[in-house]
Order: C-alpha cells, then sequence, then structure tokens
C-alpha cells in the first residue's frame, strides 16, 4: 500500500474519469481500408493457432516439451489477438471512441499480459533449442513435460503479477486534465502520462515493464551465440545444417516478433506519430498470423503430422461411405 499511496499527493482528490478516448489513427486518408485489413489479419490469425493447437492435441507423437511450448504459444497469440482485435475493431471501424474507465484497464491488462507471455514464451522455445543442441544426450532428463510446464507457469504468475501492480498504480491516479489516448488501445504510458498528480511509480515499472521486452532478446541472442559455437564444433558441415534447420522456426519467430518493435524504438522521434501508431499495431497483430504459418511450413513434425491426420480422416471418410 506504500508504494500505491507514494504515487498521490496528500490534499488531492481523486478525479477518475467516466471514459478515456482512444484517439489512435488521426487525419490518414482511407484508414477504413486497413481496419479492414486488420480484420482479415485476425480471422487468418484465429484460424492458424487454432489449427496448429488441434494439430497438437490430435497428435500424440507431438506431445513433447518442445510442443508443449509451441502449443502455449498458439494459445497466447490466439488469446492475445482476441483480447486486442475484437476492441481495436469496435473503436476504429465502428467509432466507439468512448471506453470507459474500467473497460479501458481490463483491456489494458489483457494485452500487456498476452504481449509479454508471447515474449517469454520465445524464451522457452530458445532455452529448448539451447539443451537439445548442446547437450543433446541429457535433453530427456533436463526438459520434462513437467519442467516445460512449470516454465509456463512461473511465466504466467509472474507477468500477472507485474501487469496487476501496473493496473492498481493506474487507479492511484488523478485525471484532471486530458482524457486522450493518443494510441490505437489502452496503452499504460499513455495513461499515466495523462495523470496530474505525481505517476513516478508509474514511470519505473514502466522502466521494468520494457525490461521484459530486452532481457529475452539478450537471453536468446546469448543462446543462439552458444549454438552457434557448439555447431562450430560439430564434425561435418551436413550435420551443422541439420541441426541448424531445427531453430530457422524458432529464430523467424524472433526475428518476427523483435525486428518492427526495434525498428519504431529506435525511430521513435524521426517517424510521423501516425506512422508510429500504425508501425506498432502491426507488430502487434501481425507474430500471431504468422506463427502457424511459420510452423506449418518449416516445421517437418508439423507437417508430417498434418499430412498423417489428412490421410487417416481420408480413410475413415472411404470406410463410412463403403
Amino acid at each position: 500500500m506504500n508504494l500505491f499511496n507514494s504515487a498521490l499527493g496528500k490534499n488531492i482528490t481523486f478525479v477518475r474519469p467516466e471514459y478515456f478516448i482512444v484517439r489512435g489513427f488521426i487525419g490518414i486518408p482511407n484508414i477504413n481500408y486497413y481496419y479492414v485489413f486488420l480484420c482479415f489479419v485476425y480471422i487468418v490469425s484465429v484460424l492458424g493457432n487454432t489449427a496448429v493447437m488441434a494439430v497438437i492435441y490430435l497428435d500424440h507423437n507431438l506431445r513433447t516439451p518442445k510442443y508443449i511450448a509451441v502449443f502455449h504459444l498458439a494459445f497466447v497469440d490466439l488469446f492475445g489477438s482476441s483480447a486486442l482485435m475484437p476492441k481495436v475493431l469496435d473503436i476504429f471501424l465502428f467509432n466507439h471512441r468512448y471506453v470507459p474507465y474500467n473497460d479501458c484497464l481490463t483491456f489494458l491488462f489483457f494485452c500487456y499480459t498476452c504481449l509479454s507471455m508471447q515474449v517469454l514464451n520465445l524464451v522457452a522455445l530458445s532455452y529448448d533449442r539451447l539443451i537439445a543442441i548442446m547437450y543433446p544426450l541429457h535433453y530427456h532428463v533436463k526438459v520434462t513435460h513437467r519442467f516445460m510446464l512449470s516454465l509456463i507457469a512461473s511465466f504466467w504468475v509472474f507477468v500477472v503479477t507485474v501487469v496487476l501492480i501496473a493496473v492498481g498504480l493506474l487507479t492511484r491516479l488523478s485525471f484532471c486534465k486530458s482524457v486522450v489516448i493518443n494510441s490505437y488501445f489502452c496503452d499504460h504510458g499513455k495513461i499515466f502520462r495523462l495523470a496530474c498528480n505525481d505517476y513516478t511509480p508509474s514511470v519505473d515499472l514502466s522502466t521494468f515493464l520494457a525490461l521484459i521486452l530486452w532481457l529475452p532478446l539478450a537471453f536468446i541472442l546469448l543462446s543462439y551465440l552458444c549454438i552457434g559455437y557448439a555447431l562450430a564444433k560439430v564434425a561435418t558441415a551436413q550435420e551443422r545444417y541439420r541441426a541448424f534447420k531445427t531453430c530457422t522456426a524458432h529464430l523467424s519467430l524472433v526475428a518476427i516478433y523483435f525486428l518492427p518493435i526495434s525498428l519504431t524504438f529506435t525511430l521513435m522521434e524521426k517517424i510521423h506519430p501516425n506512422a508510429r501508431i500504425i508501425n506498432l499495431s502491426l507488430t502487434s497483430v501481425f507474430p500471431p498470423m504468422l506463427n502457424p504459418i511459420i510452423y506449418v511450413l518449416q516445421t517437418q513434425e508439423i507437417k508430417a503430422s498434418v499430412k498423417r491426420l489428412l490421410r487417416i480422416r481420408g480413410k475413415s471418410k472411404i470406410t463410412t461411405n463403403k
């Protein structure tokens, strides 16, 4: 409670607005086409991630620690897309820019939770690849079903706790100035900067939330340096290629998540605010759409599983017709 109370001055009366106004994309011609495009991306994301989850669930050969993490990534992508996109489309496509105060904080909670879990899930997949290549003989001892489930559960507890604290700090702020959020959703940083009392604790927590993004990237890069060093010791080029090929899907996911957002934050002051908002919105919606496509196209086990399930279904149809 002391942390929350420090965000308030002693003589400040709370001013909680009835609603926030999500400003979003202003002055962009034909912006409705972009919203229709986002709707298409959302539909593809839902279908693709549902398909990946169904394939892993139906094929017992894919019930390994690695595919537990892949299943969880598909689940988080599906959950995150469903938390973000319907509300964004409702706000902008149907011009419902007035978002009630409590709804906005709830919207923020689910968006930040899912975004953080997407990033931390890449850490779990990175660790899986690191152990599989550097310690192949001990892989089944070090990376078990229980370990992967415990790792994912600990990520959930950590992320939910941090984001709940972020939302709790926002409830201790008084909004006596503007209620216009200059973003495409209820963005944490854009909200606390609207407050008229001290929001230093929210600034500090915002820095910590940024670390949830960049520290996983540092771990992933370090793990691939170790993988590269281990592969350099492999005797033949064919063995190196075969081992590295198992990492291509994960590397593609890492690039899709981190390159656009890194570029956006690097050029933050040099690009137009509307361009920045569009870039960030694409960074939020593209990875959930592309992840299932990448895993289906680049992972031999899933391609083989899809073919096997289709073959079994085809045989069952033939048997039924007979």
